[in-house]
């Protein structure tokens, strides 16, 4: 049997499902991307924030990109020697990073790119193995 790779994506987490002849295994890889960077000093009800104090919008941007390059550059390490592979996930993510692939040399493995909602682990690999076994 080939290797066959389900994987649930966001900017969070990512879920990995391998479904080979040894069986079936489930790895996390957790991102370091925050949901929403806080600012720090005053509340705006007691007065302006320090400009020092928050950071610039493109500092913001390259910090978030930089997380996100190392996160996709995991989750790709993790999709190797994958022959097969579904992504799927409820955000932009899992576009991303069919982008970041389709760069690797590693697009033509894609089978197919699906939008769900949040899953449990157990939701995601009853969805894997239901796929690859049609």
């Amino acid at each position: 049997m080939k290797t066959k790779v389900g994987l649930w994506i966001d900017h969070r987490k990512a879920i990995i499902v391998t479904v080979s002849d040894k069986g079936e295994e489930v790895g996390l890889i957790v991102s370091k991307v925050e949901k929403q960077l806080q600012r720090s000093g005053d509340s705006p009800l007691k007065g302006r924030y320090e400009s020092l104090k928050v950071p610039a919008d493109d500092s913001r941007q390259r910090m978030l990109t930089g997380h996100l390059n190392i996160y996709y550059e995991a989750v790709i390490a993790g999709l190797r020697d994958a022959e097969s592979i579904l992504i799927f996930g409820p955000g932009e993510a899992k576009d991303e990073l069919k982008k970041r692939l389709e760069k690797s040399k590693l697009g033509g493995r894609i089978i197919d790119v699906e939008t769900v909602d949040k899953m449990t682990d157990r939701q995601i690999a009853k969805k894997v193995r239901q796929y690859f076994a049609k």
